[in-house]
Protein backbone atom coordinates (compact mmCIF):
# COMPACT_ATOMS: atom_id res chain seq x y z
CA UNK A 1 0.00 0.00 0.00
CA UNK A 2 1.04 3.37 -0.89
CA UNK A 3 1.34 6.32 1.45
CA UNK A 4 0.16 9.41 0.17
CA UNK A 5 0.78 12.08 2.52
CA UNK A 6 -1.05 15.28 3.13
CA UNK A 7 -0.67 18.58 5.15
CA UNK A 8 -3.96 19.67 5.38
CA UNK A 9 -6.79 17.90 7.33
CA UNK A 10 -9.02 16.35 4.18
CA UNK A 11 -7.79 16.44 0.69
CA UNK A 12 -10.37 15.38 -2.67
CA UNK A 13 -10.39 12.02 -4.37
CA UNK A 14 -9.14 14.24 -7.58
CA UNK A 15 -6.83 15.41 -5.48
CA UNK A 16 -5.58 12.11 -3.91
CA UNK A 17 -5.47 10.58 -7.99
CA UNK A 18 -3.49 13.68 -9.30
CA UNK A 19 -0.25 13.06 -5.89
CA UNK A 20 -0.28 9.64 -5.99
CA UNK A 21 0.29 9.93 -9.88
CA UNK A 22 -2.55 7.87 -10.94
CA UNK A 23 -3.62 10.73 -13.42
CA UNK A 24 -1.75 13.41 -14.81
CA UNK A 25 -4.06 16.60 -14.81
CA UNK A 26 -7.23 17.43 -13.05
CA UNK A 27 -9.56 17.82 -15.82
CA UNK A 28 -8.85 13.32 -16.42
CA UNK A 29 -10.31 13.16 -13.01
CA UNK A 30 -14.19 12.70 -14.53
CA UNK A 31 -13.45 10.54 -16.78
CA UNK A 32 -10.88 8.07 -14.54
CA UNK A 33 -13.08 7.74 -12.50
CA UNK A 34 -16.29 6.31 -14.62
CA UNK A 35 -13.79 4.41 -16.19
CA UNK A 36 -11.94 2.10 -13.33
CA UNK A 37 -13.49 1.07 -10.09
CA UNK A 38 -12.25 2.75 -6.58
CA UNK A 39 -12.98 2.20 -3.57
CA UNK A 40 -13.03 4.18 -0.60
CA UNK A 41 -12.57 2.69 2.77
CA UNK A 42 -14.04 -0.62 0.66
CA UNK A 43 -17.32 1.52 -0.24
CA UNK A 44 -17.43 2.36 -4.33
CA UNK A 45 -17.00 5.70 -5.62
CA UNK A 46 -17.28 8.14 -8.58
CA UNK A 47 -16.90 11.56 -6.98
CA UNK A 48 -13.93 13.45 -7.79
CA UNK A 49 -14.94 15.72 -4.71
CA UNK A 50 -14.93 13.00 -2.19
CA UNK A 51 -13.68 14.32 0.84
CA UNK A 52 -10.59 11.78 2.00
CA UNK A 53 -9.17 11.64 5.89
CA UNK A 54 -6.06 10.71 7.41
CA UNK A 55 -6.20 6.60 7.51
CA UNK A 56 -8.24 6.44 4.79
CA UNK A 57 -8.11 3.57 1.94
CA UNK A 58 -8.75 3.86 -1.58
CA UNK A 59 -8.20 0.81 -3.84
CA UNK A 60 -7.93 0.92 -7.74
CA UNK A 61 -8.78 -1.95 -9.36
CA UNK A 62 -5.41 -3.18 -11.31
CA UNK A 63 -3.66 0.13 -10.45
CA UNK A 64 -2.59 0.10 -6.76
CA UNK A 65 -4.10 0.38 -2.81
CA UNK A 66 -3.38 3.77 -1.29
CA UNK A 67 -3.69 5.33 2.28
CA UNK A 68 -4.05 9.30 3.44
CA UNK A 69 -1.13 10.32 6.20
CA UNK A 70 -2.20 13.94 7.26
CA UNK A 71 0.65 15.44 9.13
CA UNK A 72 -2.32 18.71 9.99
CA UNK A 73 -2.00 19.70 13.69
CA UNK A 74 -4.94 22.53 14.80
Amino acid sequence: MKEVSISTENITLGQLLKLAGVIDTGGAVKSFLNENEVLVNGIPENRRGKKLYHDDEVIIKGIGNFKVVSNFTN
